[in-house]
């Protein structure tokens, strides 16, 4: 990326920055507050994978453990680490919605590349981990949009000091926990292939792009649950993958071309119409190419 459009990208980064903290900053304090599940498992991309081979819909935290317990699939994992790694990240990543997650990774995930299915699965779990949903907003889109080469342990360790400092935890953190999160934040980011290997103190930026199987998702997911076409564009969901309104209308334009939709957008008015009438025909309809 050339200076004059990382500065722009920086620019309009900044701006979201604050947007974001104007809509978001009251539900943060009252019901998005920082937790450490995310130290049950971080990426868990392929342990994903595999969990999702057992569960089956209408499966709940403990039946699936139960299940993975008898499977077999699991010899080398602790039946208390096993616990931990469903109930604490699983659960809360793949089953609200009525396991909506998890039925549609379940039904692509055979006609997905590694690539789409490792983007969905962050996508799922920054939703269900505010404090990763704010650090690739608030830090790695900002860092890459600046030119930087790298995230550093210090950049995470700041980022979470900042959180406690400003009461957005649970509860108060002490300094081990504050550096173990610092961690975990690395580490995630690293599993979903936003980072690079550690190298020294840090970690180096990589390139990450939405795909248009990811995009195709993320924007019928959000219009399934009852967004409209111009405040579907506007969801900072799209600000995981570095993506502002006017990109993500570009992303909703590349699938028209795949005949999944049909986008008209004129004077910042934006209408979309949807080829698929639920999440399961989108499913069958990824599932069949």
């Amino acid at each position: 990326m050339d200076f004059p459009s990382s500065f722009a990208l920086f620019l309009r980064l900044c701006s979201r920055h604050s947007m974001l903290s104007l809509f978001s900053g009251c539900a943060m304090t009252a019901a998005a507050k920082y937790t450490t599940k995310l130290q049950a498992g971080l990426g868990l991309v392929p342990e994903t994978l595999k969990l999702l081979v057992i569960w089956q819909p209408g499966m709940n935290g403990q039946d699936l453990l139960r299940a993975a317990l008898a499977s077999g699939d699991f010899p080398t994992v602790a039946a208390r680490r096993l616990r931990n790694v469903i109930i604490e990240a699983f659960c809360p990543r793949y089953l609200p919605d009525d396991a909506a997650p998890a039925r549609l990774l379940k039904g692509i995930v055979a006609k997905t590349t590694k690539d789409d299915f490792r983007s969905l699965c962050f996508l799922f779990t920054s939703r269900a981990n505010q404090i990763l949903f704010d650090f690739v907003h608030q830090v790695y889109w900002p860092r890459y949009a600046a030119g930087g080469n790298n995230v550093s342990r210090r950049d995470c360790l700041d980022f979470v000091a900042s959180a406690v400092s400003e009461r957005r935890t649970t509860s108060p953190w002490s300094v081990a926990t504050q550096i173990r999160v610092a961690r975990y934040l690395l580490g995630a980011c690293a599993d979903f292939g936003l980072l690079g290997a550690m190298r020294a103190d840090a970690r180096p930026i990589v390139t990450y792009r939405i795909t248009p199987t990811v995009a195709s998702v993320l924007a019928h997911d959000l219009h399934f649950k009852g967004l409209g076409d111009n405040a579907l564009l506007r969801s900072p969901d799209w600000g995981l993958f570095g993506l502002e309104a006017e990109e993500a209308l570009g992303e909703l334009k590349r699938l028209s071309l795949r005949g999944e939709l049909i986008v008209q957008s004129a004077g910042g008015v934006t209408q979309v119409s949807w080829k698929y009438k639920s999440m399961e025909e989108l499913v069958d309809g990824i599932a069949q190419g």
